[in-house]
């Protein structure tokens, strides 16, 4: 399908929406992911199989306040899988979350009032439209969003209590939509020009260790960029500081805020055999991440990952 119209979007990100908040972990004992329908056969490697199992979170990492999110699968037959954390820096079994996702570009749960847990989530699509769902319901909150070639929820950049979005236009310039409370969105502003040099932009929470919300980016060079945030919507990034080389072996990297579940944000990415790599946080901006570990294989059957 080439977009999610009328009935068709509101079932979809419905669901999507119930099940994001249905599986925030923070707060919680890690477990599997909650889904409203069974999960069907794998159609090829089966990832379940390559991820460890619930455990329960140990429960001074459950007090701590760092968003905990999670990772959403769309394979070759566009069914939708999320994944959570399971406590001990991997992913417990992935849960069925709908079919039809041909037409979803992002789907991000999203904290609307700063206490670390998922209240909903955006959606952008093939056509061009930002909706915003909750276990209430879904709504349109933006259209002609195919002027950008990246979109991302980076958390709370803009001084509020408020997760926001960036959007990179073609041209190359960053965009803050800061968020509001009853999840639509403020009017853009310009956060940065020259962005296109980069492959990969990705965030989500504090990377150094001072409160504030950081974003990631990734040159055709392999070179690990860190934007510290500032918290200031007029100017949300410090001037970038190299963080890391080599990580052009990556085809995807995601940062979904607290995985682990020790008060950090942690980022994963994808190598070009299908492994998920962690990379535990440090909150220490000179080096954010602590040496990577393997989460779990077989993640090549997804053409998208969130």
């Amino acid at each position: 399908m080439a977009n999610l119209p009328g009935r068709k979007r509101g079932r979809v990100l419905s669901r999507l929406a119930v099940a994001a908040i249905a599986a925030a972990l923070v707060g919680t004992s890690a477990g599997s992911a909650v889904a409203d329908t069974p999960a069907p056969a794998p159609k090829s490697a089966d990832i379940a199989a390559s991820v460890a199992e619930p455990s329960n979170a140990p429960a001074a990492a459950q007090a701590g306040t760092t968003q905990v999110f999670l990772l959403w699968g769309v394979d070759k037959n566009t069914n939708a899988y999320l994944y959570g954390p399971n406590g001990s820096g991997g992913f417990a079994t992935r849960s069925f979350i709908d079919g039809g996702w041909d037409a979803v570009k992002l789907a991000a749960a999203i904290d609307l009032n700063a206490d670390g847990q998922s209240d909903g989530a955006w959606t952008w699509d093939n056509a061009g439209y930002v909706a915003f769902g909750d276990d209430a319901g879904t709504k349109l909150v933006g259209n002609g969003w195919n002027i950008y070639n990246l979109v991302l929820t980076p958390s709370n950049l803009g001084g509020t209590s408020t997760d926001d979005v960036l959007a990179r236009d073609k041209s190359g310039v960053l965009w803050l939509y800061k968020g509001n409370s009853n999840g639509t969105l403020s009017a853009r502003v310009k956060a940065g020009s020259g962005w296109n040099i980069y492959t990969h932009i990705t965030g989500k929470g504090d990377l150094s260790g001072d409160g504030r919300a950081d974003v990631l980016a990734k040159d055709s060079s392999g070179v690990l960029w860190l934007y510290k945030g500032t918290g200031n919507a007029a100017a949300p990034f410090s001037t970038r500081t190299k963080v890391g080389s080599g990580w052009n072996i990556y085809n995807k990297i995601i940062a979904n805020g607290d995985l682990n579940l020790d008060g950090r944000a942690d980022v994963v990415a994808r190598d070009a055999a299908g492994a998920l790599w962690l990379y535990k946080g440090t909150g220490n901006a000179a080096a954010p991440f602590s040496a990577r570990t393997k989460v779990g294989s077989g993640f090549n059957i997804y053409n998208k990952l969130f």
